[in-house]
């Protein structure tokens, strides 16, 4: 084919233009990182058998751990949750887990002492030392002292003597329940640094009941954070004196553990049956 100067300068001109109008296609946007989350866990007794519905079985507890562990989860210090919580340029491990203790039963000394101690993982005890030294199932102040002392046991409130705020809101008038409820908060926390010293700024609800009213009081006497039993996970949006855990009981096994923790199920298996 024969091209003519008009034609040939037609043909080079509509090259250049597509030359120059052609750009990259943007490189797809990745998606966001889900948001960080950490999980707390609540225990309450420990027992070679699970006589009632708060005991978990050593081999129940053990096998938690060991699932923690396969997993690729790392226990944090509960502090360290709570400092997570209030400072965004805080930092913890993308598997970060808690592990406390709600009530202070002798079972904390006798049984998990032993399983903490050899595997070095820290544990945060809610207490509430009416009992301590005088209830049977209680532990004793020598204990406390001995379970601080390893290092690895935080020891916090909860509350005096562990009531129902529902039902005392109830018996109560109005000012009669606040200094009620002032005065759980404030006699917990000043009886433990005075036994223990340390500082209790850290407060379990009793049986995970809290409100505006009772948060600030919790407030007013001195907590910076507070935990329920609320199955959550936590997020920097968790208000600090409202903080979700998941209470463990015996039935928990560690497959149903891995679905509150928000592992898949297909993720879990081809971990669990890998050489």
């Amino acid at each position: 084919m024969r091209y003519f100067p008009s034609m040939l300068s037609g043909i080079l001109l509509l090259i250049l233009a597509t030359t120059l109008a052609w750009r990259p296609l943007p490189a797809r946007a990745e998606a966001a990182p889900p948001a960080p989350q950490v999980s707390v866990l609540v225990y309450h007794r420990f027992a070679a058998e699970a006589t009632d519905s708060m005991t978990v079985r050593v081999t129940t507890f053990e096998a938690h751990l060991a699932w923690l562990h396969a997993h690729g989860y790392q226990i944090v210090p509960l502090r360290d949750v709570v400092t997570w919580l209030r400072d965004p340029t805080a930092r913890l491990p993308p598997k970060a887990v808690a592990i406390t203790v709600d009530d202070g039963h002798r079972s904390v000394y006798e049984v998990m002492r032993a399983i903490v101690l050899r595997e070095r993982f820290p544990v945060t005890l809610f207490i509430y030392p009416s009992a301590i030294s005088n209830a049977t199932y209680a532990m004793t102040w020598p204990e406390l002292h001995e379970l601080r002392d390893t290092g690895l046991f935080d020891i916090q409130s909860h509350t005096w003597w562990h009531p129902n705020f529902n039902v005392e809101r109830r018996r109560q008038s109005a000012a009669d329940f606040e200094q009620f409820a002032l005065k759980q908060l404030t006699h917990s926390r000043e009886l433990l640094e005075h036994q223990l010293g340390g500082h209790v700024d850290m407060l379990a609800w009793p049986f995970g009941i809290y409100d505006d009213q009772l948060i600030t009081l919790a407030q007013r006497a001195g907590y910076d954070a507070a935990f329920t039993i609320e199955p959550h996970r936590v997020t920097h949006s968790t208000p600090p004196l409202a903080v979700p855990r998941f209470l463990m009981v015996d039935t928990c096994t560690p497959e149903r553990l891995g679905q509150m923790l928000g592992e898949h199920a297909s993720a879990m298996h081809a971990q669990t049956t890998q050489p």
